[in-house]
């Protein structure tokens, strides 16, 4: 993801919020709706979850140091996984309670055209912050699915924004609803009734980042496409004969780290093996730039050892075989 895209998206998403939470805690005053404080303080929360991407990104620039020394990439991570428990907790069990608190204290709403009004405007809002995230995702996505683009993207931040701001526009038809309801029947309990199901849509949204975040803070592999692109750039069919087995993982968005044992012929001297590597470090950072930190290790291939794969030792006790079986 192109910080610059990411970052357009969330500043759309924070000044709609912004604007929306302030019209919301208005119609509130004014009618007394359920629906309208339980909507307030959703676009506080995504107001403020908006606010820790941003953090999360600048924070993410920081130079390595010898305490982090592949640097703060994973920043961004971290934050996109407080912003779930946000959503989580600050919008979604929020709703809950106040929808629950109104269906057993149900009260009339007043002054209806305050919150019919403000609901309107708020889903013209959110429409364009949404209109916003899906033209940066696409320029990203490909022929992926939303779905897979969501599961796939190594950067969280228009995931983020693409899932607040979908939640945010089901959330306030459902308030509109709740709103409606309770206006054509004079029953306040529909106002409470559509409070909760924005607190359980907002709760089931909150769980799908937590999800998927988390799986980016554990670490995530290459992309299919990307590993493709690194293995045929390590191979020069000349010393480099092929790889035995290769790791990679995201140190952050757009920081990938590999680690690969590469096979090279045994009557190499150690000067080609060093200009070897030096030649597929260099032909890797060109076919993936965010290619950052690579280790190649040379050996001499081995079908039984590769075939045991690269983690011989993690069994406790566990020898380090050779490849070539010594």
């Amino acid at each position: 993801m192109s910080a610059s895209g990411g970052t357009k998206a969330i500043v759309a998403a924070l000044g709609a919020n912004l604007a929306i939470a302030v019209s919301k805690f208005v119609a509130f005053a004014f009618s007394g709706s359920s629906s309208m404080l339980a909507e307030g303080v959703h676009s506080v929360a995504d107001s403020g979850n908006q606010a820790l991407l941003l953090i999360g990104g600048k924070k993410a620039q920081r130079a390595a140091t010898p305490q982090h020394p592949f640097g703060y990439g994973r920043e961004r991570y971290i934050y996109a996984f407080l912003v779930s428990i946000v959503l989580f907790s600050v919008g979604g069990m929020f709703a809950v309670y106040e929808g629950y608190e109104k269906i057993v204290h149900p009260h009339e709403i007043e002054h209806w055209y305050w919150p019919v009004g403000v609901l309107v405007f708020a889903i013209i809002a959110e429409g364009f912050s949404f209109r916003t995230a899906i033209k940066e995702s696409n320029e990203l996505r490909g022929s992926h699915s939303w779905s897979q683009f969501i599961r796939r993207a190594k950067a969280p931040e228009l995931p983020v924004v693409l899932l607040e701001d979908f939640g945010a526009l089901i959330g306030l038809v459902l308030a509109l609803g709740g709103v409606g309801l309770a206006l054509l029947t004079g029953d306040g309990v529909w106002d409470g009734i559509g409070t909760v199901c924005i607190g359980v849509l907002l709760i089931l949204i909150a769980l799908v980042l937590a999800a998927e975040t988390k799986s980016l803070l554990l670490g995530e592999a290459a992309g299919p496409e990307e590993t493709a692109k690194i293995e045929a750039a390590t191979v020069d069919g000349d010393t480099v004969t092929g790889i035995i087995h290769m790791r990679t993982l995201h140190l952050g968005p757009e920081e990938l780290l590999i680690a690969a044992k590469i096979a090279v012929r045994h009557d190499d001297t150690a000067a080609e093996v060093a200009r070897a590597i030096d030649a597929a470090e260099a032909r890797i950072r060109a076919a993936v730039p965010i290619a950052r930190v690579i280790y190649l290790e040379p050996d001499i291939y081995s079908d039984a050892a590769a075939a045991a794969g690269p983690d011989p030792a993690a069994t406790p006790g566990g020898p380090t075989p050779s490849l070539d079986g010594h």
